[in-house]
């Protein structure tokens, strides 16, 4: 039996990074070093001040991180794993700018490119990957977000135009927005309407006043009597299949993102602990911390482990829904918990934004909720088990 001597990475115990192809480790590096250089200098104080550092857009939009899944239209053409490890660093930096990228991606290029005519693919999908354009995706109404079929906001035919009417509520990037993938319901089901900011009855509001996600613009949409011509129509997709399909695409990419999170409050909790002295010695060289801070690295561990698999499968065309949920509801779980430990750990000074783990895990409590709670996933995992649907 060979035994190596050599220490592991405390972030990578199971050393994933090995796993990786030369262009997957490429991917992480380059992120990473955008992360360490641009990002995390900046997140302290959007975070405080409420703001979105829109300066970073240029920036994420020349490494190719938008749409990076996609072939041509200007895109990257990544696989899902490169798109999972961009997820894991921009979160290592913060949730806000993660979701800000997850929503350009998943929520409104990956249905414009898998459901959208010619016309629509050729004039947002280059803009967007560019940074020139920004969406946002309406889909959670005000009433509650957990049960999309029953959707208020609806769509009527009006000759060659449709006129929508509703509201859309905690849409990341709203206010930011060029154009908005609106789902509402019609006599032929849920369809998605490409809807342009400067549209007539089209407005936004931002929400103030919120506690988590402080670096990230999320707003309210309202649709009065807004006309559309049949071209904003999504041509390629009717029914729940659609705004479903999108959120599998963003789940996944959560999965890979709150290990970044996870990983930064591990991080911050490993030095913290070594110069933290009480009762002379350092409170690292204690049982209580190291069995706490073994946890952290454990549940770290299981969920690079499953993301990794996830990525591999969805590389080879054989991904679930129900394996999504059960990564998101884990790996989740496993962030908010040691984000939270981790700001105990730090004692008084883990309250202060000086320190990582507070804003990871303010931030965490709308990760946890966003594109399906934990309740959610577990029913939907309940369901795979049973073959029983037990929601509502």
């Amino acid at each position: 039996m060979n035994t190596q001597n050599t220490k592991l990475d405390p972030l990578d115990l199971f050393d994933v990074r090995s796993e990786l192809s030369d262009e997957e480790g490429m991917v992480q590096d380059t992120v990473a070093r955008f992360v360490d250089d641009a990002v995390i200098p900046l997140m302290r104080e959007a975070f405080e001040q409420h703001t979105f550092p829109k300066e970073l857009i240029p920036q994420v939009a020349e490494l190719g991180l938008f749409g990076s899944s996609i072939d041509g239209y200007d895109c990257a053409g990544l696989n899902s794993v490169c798109y999972g490890l961009i997820c894991q660093e921009l979160e290592r930096g913060d949730s806000g700018l993660r979701s800000f990228v997850s929503v350009q991606s998943s929520l409104v290029m990956f249905p414009i490119h898998a459901y959208g005519s010619d016309e629509q693919k050729d004039r947002w999908l280059p803009a967007m990957a560019r940074g020139e354009a920004i969406g946002c995706f309406g889909l959670t109404e005000p009433h509650g977000g957990s049960d999309p079929s029953n959707m208020k906001t609806h769509a009527k035919r009006d000759g060659d135009d449709w006129v929508i009417n509703g509201a859309k509520m905690w849409i990341t990037n709203g206010c930011l927005a060029d154009v908005a993938v609106v789902w509402a319901m019609t006599e032929e089901g849920v369809k998605g309407f490409l809807v342009e900011k400067d549209t007539p009855g089209y407005t936004t509001q931002e929400i103030e006043n919120k506690f988590s996600l402080r670096a990230s613009v999320t707003s309210a949409l309202f649709l009065d009597n807004v006309r559309v011509p049949d071209s904003s129509v999504l041509p390629g997709v009717t029914g729940l299949k659609g705004p479903l399909s999108c959120l599998t695409q963003a789940r996944y990419g959560i999965s890979w993102g709150v290990i970044g999170a996870a990983q930064a409050c591990l991080d911050e909790a490993l030095r913290y602990s070594e110069d933290r002295v009480l009762f002379n010695r350092p409170i690292s060289h204690t049982q209580a911390i190291q069995i706490r801070l073994a946890d952290m690295a454990r549940r770290i561990t299981t969920a690079q482990l499953l993301s990794l698999r996830l990525g591999r499968i969805k590389d080879q065309g054989k991904l679930s829904p129900s394996q999504v949920s059960l990564a998101k509801w884990n790996n989740c779980r496993a962030a908010i918990d040691i984000a939270r430990d981790a700001r105990d750990i730090l004692g008084a000074a883990g309250i202060s934004a000086e320190y990582v783990p507070v804003r990871h895990m303010l931030n965490l409590e709308s990760v946890i909720t966003y594109e399906g709670t934990e309740t959610v996933h577990q029913l939907v995992i309940g369901k795979e088990l049973t073959g029983v649907n037990a929601f509502g």
